[in-house]
């Protein structure tokens, strides 16, 4: 029974130290390898939302780390007040009014409550749990996956 109540205390111990602990403040060229160079590539004319690149290689060190990265909001899911499911981009207008950015620039995220979306024009930074676990959808692939636990106005 003792080494269920140190093991249990352990447990406890290692979840609310991660619980809370700082994040990561991550930037978009944290996400590509240090020694990758994107490839220029030409606009597809047939199809000029035809998203680029799309085996740009991933950064695995921050895979299952609490972090926060600031971008915009492309919502997915959710209704007009908020949203359950969005792509983070580091710019506006991305997978909407431009080609998509290459899958190692774009982040989809959950929120399981839903985050109110006041201004898709305003930038957010947004904190949870990223991954490397990939996703595609209609408008674009995506290298990285992030559970969302905060958001809040990007004033920098």
């Amino acid at each position: 029974m003792l080494a269920m109540s140190r093991f249990s205390l352990i447990i406890v111990t290692l979840f609310s130290a991660f619980a809370w602990s700082e994040p990561k403040e991550l930037y978009w060229e944290d996400l590509v390898p240090p020694d990758y160079v994107q490839p220029q590539v030409e606009l597809d004319h047939t199809n000029p939302m035809a998203q680029q690149n799309l085996n740009a290689p991933l950064v695995t060190k921050f895979n299952n780390q609490k972090v926060k990265i600031p971008g915009f909001i492309v919502p997915i899911e959710g209704d007009m007040n908020s949203a359950t499911e969005f792509l983070l981009v580091p710019y506006f207008g991305a997978c909407i009014h431009v080609p998509p950015p290459p899958p190692n620039q774009i982040v989809h995220v959950k929120f399981a409550e839903g985050v109110p979306i006041t201004n898709m024009t305003d930038a957010f930074w947004i904190e949870g749990i990223l991954s490397t676990d990939g996703w595609a959808g209609e408008i674009a692939t995506v290298g990285y996956t992030l559970e969302g636990i905060k958001i809040m106005p990007f004033d920098g």
